[in-house]
């Protein structure tokens, strides 16, 4: 692979894991608190349609951004709401979040554009090279000549990691993603402490939705998000629910998706369905070598308080 071609790779590496990485960072924030929040893909569409919306309304794609924000908030709050406050199963929930989601947005896109859609072209976020470090070799342009999103990505790993295990804070939030019952009798609310985890990832979520449809694809489409919440959560098992190696992990399955598009021009012969594979297979063989050595928060997907079986 020659100087130009590495480069290219890199950058669509980073570019491809950009949004897995906003997406897995506060799903991790999610799952520490104890919540496995299977709804973020419905998250990260509703957060690229609010993204579209907000940037063609406004003219502006940071103004889009932000109702991609609150787009994958509201949907988020609508998963705390059953299941946090009404203590219904989670998976269950999260399930029904991501479908509706998926079929909400499709409603809205078409009401707004017609029953065959149309063709958009969105107001995208400027790049933005970061001076010195953009000029570095082969992995400047690729790590420091992006989107502000991207680089919020980059910020949020190391602050996250330091909130959750250098504060007091991240501590109690670890306390009821481990001990519910424990952390409730030191007096830490429970049910607030996880639904506002829950809605920062919901947050992260629509940001990483808007950053698919104003810094990736420049536009909107149906079902866009092509089960990135899914693989948001396995990127955090991945990166063991620790914020640094989720963002490691991100760029890995970037990577790996940049992979299959180089292997199809190399393999043009192979049916090209079998390497769209390759990074979920990849990723799953990652996620073999690594499962066996990490632990899940305790509490993870466990409602609370506990359902009598009385």
């Amino acid at each position: 692979m020659d100087a130009a071609a590495l480069q290219a790779f890199l950058e669509a590496s980073v570019r491809l894991g950009a949004p897995l990485a906003l997406a897995a960072l506060g799903e991790t924030i999610s799952e520490r608190a104890g919540v496995i929040n299977i709804g973020l893909e419905g998250s990260i569409i509703g957060g690229a349609l609010g993204g579209a919306l907000g940037a063609l309304l406004t003219g502006s794609p940071g103004a889009g951004v932000l109702a991609g924000a609150a787009a994958g908030t509201a949907i988020a709050g609508v998963f705390a709401l059953f299941a946090i406050t009404l203590n219904a199963d989670q998976i269950i929930v999260g399930t029904a979040v991501t479908l509706g989601g998926l079929g909400i947005t499709g409603v809205v896109y078409q009401s707004v554009f017609g029953a065959t859609g149309t063709a958009l072209t969105l107001p995208t976020l400027p790049v933005l090279p970061l001076p010195g470090l953009s000029a570095l070799p082969a992995i400047g342009p690729a790590l420091f000549s992006q989107a502000w999103t991207t680089y919020l990505a980059y910020l949020l790993a190391p602050a996250l990691w330091y909130y959750l295990f250098r504060t007091r804070w991240g501590l109690e939030l670890r306390a009821v993603g481990e001990e519910p019952d424990a952390a409730d009798a030191a007096g830490i609310r429970v049910r607030r402490t996880r639904v506002l985890a829950v809605l920062g990832a919901g947050f992260l979520a629509g940001i990483a939705g808007a950053h698919l449809a104003l810094a990736h694809a420049g536009t909107f489409a149906e079902g866009m998000s092509a089960g990135r919440g899914f693989i948001a959560i396995a990127v955090v098992v991945l990166g063991r629910w620790n914020p640094l190696l989720v963002l490691l992990a991100s760029l890995f399955f970037g990577a790996a998706s940049a992979l299959q598009f180089e292997l199809q021009a190399v393999f043009a012969n192979v049916p090209y369905q079998l390497l769209l594979a390759f990074p979920y297979l990849l990723t799953l063989a990652a996620l073999a070598g690594w499962i066996g050595r990490s632990r899940a928060p305790a509490a993870l997907a466990r409602p609370w308080p506990r359902r009598s079986v009385e």
